[in-house]
């Protein structure tokens, strides 16, 4: 009840509340635009934009999700864009010579023991653009492909090929780590 007390106080402009929400949520919206964005500087700006952007459009949050992962895509949203304007444009594919390969039959993705979890962020920022922001927004974000087609503005198909052709190459780059080699 104390949520959902406080996303009304704050519809209702109340200041004290609107800062409890940001202080509760800012760390962790900065963490998930770092993952986007490899400048401090700029993860904190997109974050206090996702934040004004909450803030204004909160008459729109109907609590059908919660208000963390209603705001973690707004998060999202403002980091793709932020990209896009600084020319890191996203590859469209055409959707129409796109195939969907699943190469994990049984479900399974399994790294070697001696790949870290470093090692694992540092071969995602290798990837090219087009594969890096599905994995992340996959793996490590946790939306399925219906939701990474609206917020890439891909098909849901494109979405599936490109997460599975990201993880064949991340593979093959946690493969050269391992073996020591980089291409």
């Amino acid at each position: 009840m104390f949520k959902v007390n406080i996303i009304e106080q704050c519809k209702q402009n109340n200041r004290k509340a609107q800062l409890q929400l940001y202080n509760q949520y800012c760390d962790g919206m900065y963490i998930v635009a770092k993952r986007f964005l490899k400048d401090a500087a700029d993860a904190e700006d997109v974050v206090q934009e996702a934040f004004i952007k909450a803030f204004t459009k909160l008459h729109q949050y109907k609590a059908e999700v919660t208000f963390g992962a209603w705001l973690k895509r707004i998060v999202v949203n403002k980091c793709i864009d932020f990209l896009k304007a600084k020319k890191q444009h996203l590859i469209a594919l055409d959707a129409v010579s796109l195939k969907v390969v699943d190469t994990e039959a049984d479900g399974k993705w399994l790294v070697d023991d001696t790949i870290t979890l470093n090692d694992v962020k540092a071969a995602i920022n290798e990837l090219p653009d087009k594969y890096r922001y599905v994995v992340m927004l996959y793996l490590i974000e946790g939306y399925d492909h219906q939701e990474i087609s609206e917020i890439l503005d891909i098909t849901e198909v494109a979405s599936r090929t490109q997460l599975s052709r990201g993880k064949v190459k991340l593979q093959k780059l946690l493969t050269l780590k391992k073996n020591g080699t980089r291409s």
